[in-house]
């Protein structure tokens, strides 16, 4: 990635006014043609359909409004996502099948809870404490996913105990509202299963598992390189292998993956060292933790700058076998319409929030100037004309954005890569994105999720 130094967060106001305008016609015209059937994942002619797997977009359909409000001030969005997230995601709360709990609820119910903390929207006490309740079960229900290793474990994905996925890096966030509102699991025998000891637990995990560091551990052993998923013989949590769902290969990076853990361990990071000392398990004391987040921040950011295009969109995965007959794609800017291997604009929309939350912790050190100043890099390109859809008949906010591409899922009527369409996780989290950003600038403060305590 070439990094813009120049970039400072006021130099887009006019881009997010832009933003926003056209973030309220997408909503709009989503709501008025979706059916409510399953849930919204990817657009194909520009038309939202469903994709039966799991239903972990439909927060992403309602917290998009919840951001849109909290951004322009528009009430409109606010009572639509009030609204559908108490008629339709209750389900959710209490989805024993999925590792998705802190995607669909924290969207929704968080956001809810976190603007009247904010003192955004006026609520009663019982709206307040619904709100807290559905967090609450959601958290427990997310922790209750659980294979021990010995020493830890981890929330093991809807492949089944023995699947560790980097995804959850970001989904970790419901276990420390759930930490935070005086939570726990209870399991066998009454026993009392703390939320945040399992937030750290699988952190740690994930970590040590799913992301490599160059020091050796197999002959793909790149600095910053994540895998996809860590696979376990649960019969006795020993590690076995890296494994991949939407990646090439187990030994490249799936760039979503890759960004799920660069955006995951910068909030954690941010998360967990404003918590006391005596809150940490004695075995994981806080500053070994914070360490390790911070280890594993830099050397996905650096990876991520290191093997991304001059302008900061990534191809879906850094081994996909097309990359090679396109002599270094990284030296010049990503061309969604190559015909060789498609980009993926939701890995740079939640990557963008990575780097920004890790420049933003970091200060004004070298480092941290650096990831801010990429993160700016990559949030520009999302929001110029080659990204941000502005035809008022497709329903999608971000265009070039990928699901699945060893499935084949994604739209692609001429025969050749996908490209020109949308994605629900990839719409919020640039809507997500700019919102940080525009708090940042107008002196608002960062965007916190655990902004639900008062």
């Amino acid at each position: 990635m070439r990094i813009q130094e120049h970039l400072e967060a006021t130099d887009f106001s006019d881009d997010l006014e832009r933003f926003w305008r056209i973030s309220a016609t997408k909503i709009r015209l989503l709501e008025s043609s979706w059916e409510g059937t399953g849930a919204p994942v990817m657009t194909a002619a520009g038309r939202y359909t469903s994709r039966e797997w799991t239903e972990w977009t439909q927060g992403f359909q309602y917290g998009s409004p919840l951001l849109q409000f909290e951004a322009t001030g528009e009430t409109e969005f606010l009572e639509m996502a009030r609204d559908k997230t108490v008629e339709r995601m209750g389900p959710h709360l209490t989805h024993s099948g999925v590792h998705d709990h802190g995607f669909n609820n924290v969207s929704t119910y968080g956001t809810l809870l976190r603007l009247i903390c904010e003192t955004r929207i006026v609520a009663s006490i019982w709206e307040r404490r619904f709100y807290e309740l559905a967090l609450a079960c959601s958290a427990a229900v997310q922790a209750n996913r659980w294979t021990e290793l010995g020493a830890g474990g981890f929330i093991y994905s809807f492949n089944g105990p023995h699947s560790l996925f980097a995804d959850t890096m970001r989904t970790l966030r419901v276990l420390g509202i759930g930490h935070l509102l005086g939570h726990e699991l209870r399991g066998e025998g009454d026993r009392r299963v703390s939320l945040l000891d399992r937030l750290i637990e699988h952190a740690v995990a994930t970590l040590r598992y799913n992301v490599y560091y160059g020091e050796g551990r197999d002959i793909y052993d790149v600095r910053g390189r994540v895998a996809h998923e860590s696979i376990f013989n649960s019969n006795d949590g020993s590690y076995r292998c890296p494994g991949t769902q939407q990646g090439y290969s187990p030994f490249s990076t799936w760039t979503r993956g890759l960004s799920w853990v660069i955006c995951g361990c910068a909030e954690q990071l941010e998360f967990l060292a404003q918590l006391d000392e005596e809150d940490f398990p004695a075995e994981q004391p806080r500053d070994r933790v914070v360490a390790l987040l911070e280890r594993a921040a830099r050397a996905t950011c650096d990876f991520y700058i290191e093997n991304s295009p001059t302008d900061g969109i990534p191809y879906w995965d850094t081994g996909a076998p097309g990359l090679e007959s396109m002599h270094d794609p990284s030296s010049r800017p990503a061309d969604p319409f190559d015909g060789q291997e498609p980009v993926d604009s939701s890995a740079a929309a939640i990557a963008a929030q990575g780097l920004l939350r890790l420049g933003h912790f970091l200060g004004r050190e070298e480092a941290g100037v650096r990831y801010w100043k990429a993160g700016l890099t990559v949030l520009q390109t999302l929001l110029s004309d080659a990204y941000l859809c502005q035809d008022d008949e497709h329903e999608g906010l971000i265009l070039h954005s990928l699901y699945h591409r060893p499935r084949g899922w994604d739209d692609s009527p001429d025969g050749s890569v996908p490209s020109g369409e949308s994605t629900m996780w990839g719409d919020y989290h640039a809507r997500e994105v700019c919102l940080y950003l525009q708090r940042i600038a107008s002196d608002q403060g960062p965007l916190y999720f655990w902004s639900v305590v008062t």
